[in-house]
């Protein structure tokens, strides 16, 4: 009897607008949120119904209300996803050569290097510091391997290391600027390189000696597979 009373309890639009003179409104249905479960209480003629709520079902209902977009990508992006940190843009960037420019004291010149550097996937949130990771080929699908980025600046984890520097809002932007910015040894240098596996600028001293026009893929060390950095949010 006590559940009943409560589908007879006067309309909330009562209580934060009393001047509207809304009167009672029946209460069809109810959640509760607790610490770790979400109740249903479904009020019927037999005082309600309780049931166990998942998150993903909830989340899904409410999105049935809402529109997202992704707007114009860049031609390069592999994938898009909208988090609660912001959207995400992974985007796939050509085996090329690169003009690396090495920091390695406050005070001095930077080293530079011409280094041919494998295809690289960029994790970016706008206005953020990217991920960046390696890869033989554009990947074509979750299953696809992929590689620690064979470059500074950036942690085990992919996450990168951008200092000072302010990225645009444009992600499509955020490769090239990355590349423009000066490296430095903060970050990982280890781990990313079989030839050189405790400092990666090894290798761009070595490639770049050899004026090499491709990345020794063989190299490379792996990270994972591309279904891995779907989750990837460069918080």
């Amino acid at each position: 009897m006590v559940e009943k009373s409560k589908t007879d309890m006067p309309s909330p639009f009562q209580r934060v607008l009393p001047g509207l003179g809304i009167g009672k409104d029946h209460l069809m249905m109810r959640l509760d949120f607790y610490g770790e479960a979400i109740v249903l209480q479904d009020f019927d003629k037999n005082g309600g119904r309780f049931r166990m709520v998942s998150a993903h079902d909830l989340a899904n209902a409410m999105a049935n209300q809402l529109s997202f977009s992704s707007g114009i990508l860049p031609e390069n992006a592999l994938w898009w996803a909208n988090t609660r940190g912001g959207p995400v843009v992974a985007l796939w960037v050509e085996p090329g050569i690169r003009k690396l420019a090495l920091q390695t004291s406050v005070q001095g010149p930077p080293e530079r290097y011409d280094v041919p550097l494998p295809g690289l996937i960029f994790v970016c949130r706008p206005g953020r510091s990217p991920a960046v990771y390696a890869a033989a080929k554009r990947p074509a699908g979750p299953k696809e391997k992929i590689y620690k980025s064979p470059v500074a600046n950036v942690y085990d984890d992919g996450r990168s290391c951008g200092g000072s520097h302010r990225y645009s809002e444009n992600v499509g932007q955020i490769p090239g600027e990355f590349f423009k910015s000066f490296f430095t040894r903060d970050a990982t240098l280890d781990g990313r390189s079989k030839r050189y596996p405790d400092d990666i600028t090894l290798m761009w001293k070595e490639l770049h000696k050899k004026k090499a026009q491709e990345y020794p893929l063989n190299d490379l060390v792996y990270h994972g597979i591309a279904a891995d950095l779907m989750s990837t949010r460069c918080d």
